[in-house]
Parts: structure tokens; C-alpha cells; sequence
């Protein structure tokens, strides 16, 4: 198999994936980028985020992060806070509403990322990390 074939199949497979979970999310009107967001607020554990923070954690980083934000502030699951020292200064944080969201939604996710890795082992599963953070190191 070429380097080809394989940055081929491994696109293939990201976009099989990335459709898989958009129809997973999408009875909850919101985005893979929107619940990718969420996900990395609630990590904070209560601890304010900045942009900069969620942009480097974000599985897609050519998202338009400022744009997800404001979306989920209108739905009530992110509250964004100015600092009064320094204006420029955003800090982030997960509302309630945006937890118990999540508490609804993380079970859909689970259950679909197990249908799309039901064919492995635990020792398959293992060998495919391994190999994806070789290729990561690139």
C-alpha cells in the first residue's frame, strides 16, 4: 500500500466518521463543532477558558471558533464574561443548561462511537492508536 492510498483511506474514514456524528447530533440542533466546544469547557472543570485556550483544543482547528461560541451563548449553554481590568481579556465558562445538555447528548455519542468500532478489539483499538500517534508525530 502507497503513502497515497493511506492519507487517502484516512480521509475517507474521517469524513465516514464526521457523518456518522453529525447525524448523531443533529436531533439535537447542534454542531460536531458546537459539542466539540462544549466538551472542552466542561474539561475546564469550572476554570475560565479564553478563545486562545478552546482554539487550541479544538479537534478542527480551521473552525471559526468566535462564531460557535456566540452560537451556543444564544442557546444558553456557554456564558461569556468580559473582564473589567482589561476589555480585550474574554473568559468562557459552561452553564448549567450547556452540562445537563451534555449529560443528554454524551450517551447518543457513546453509543455511536461504539457501532463505528464494534469490529475491534480492545487490543486492535490499542495497535490503532499506536499507530495514528505515529502518524501524528508528523
Amino acid at each position: 500500500m502507497t503513502s497515497k492510498e493511506i492519507v487517502i483511506k484516512l480521509i475517507r474514514l474521517n469524513s465516514a466518521i464526521n457523518e456518522q456524528l453529525m447525524l448523531a447530533l443533529k436531533p439535537f440542533g447542534i454542531s460536531i463543532q458546537q459539542f466539540n466546544v462544549l466538551r472542552i469547557l466542561r474539561g475546564q472543570k469550572g476554570v475560565a477558558a479564553n478563545l486562545f485556550t478552546v482554539q487550541e483544543k479544538m479537534v478542527n482547528k480551521m473552525s471559526n471558533t468566535t462564531r460557535i461560541i456566540d452560537k451556543l451563548i444564544d442557546k444558553s449553554f456557554v456564558e461569556r464574561i468580559i473582564c473589567k481590568e482589561n476589555r480585550r481579556k474574554i473568559e468562557l465558562f459552561i452553564t448549567d443548561e450547556g452540562l445537563s445538555f451534555l449529560k443528554q447528548v454524551d450517551p447518543v455519542i457513546e453509543q455511536t462511537e461504539a457501532k463505528m468500532t464494534k469490529n475491534l478489539s480492545a487490543n486492535e483499538k490499542q495497535e490503532i492508536m499506536t499507530l495514528l500517534n505515529k502518524l501524528n508525530k508528523n
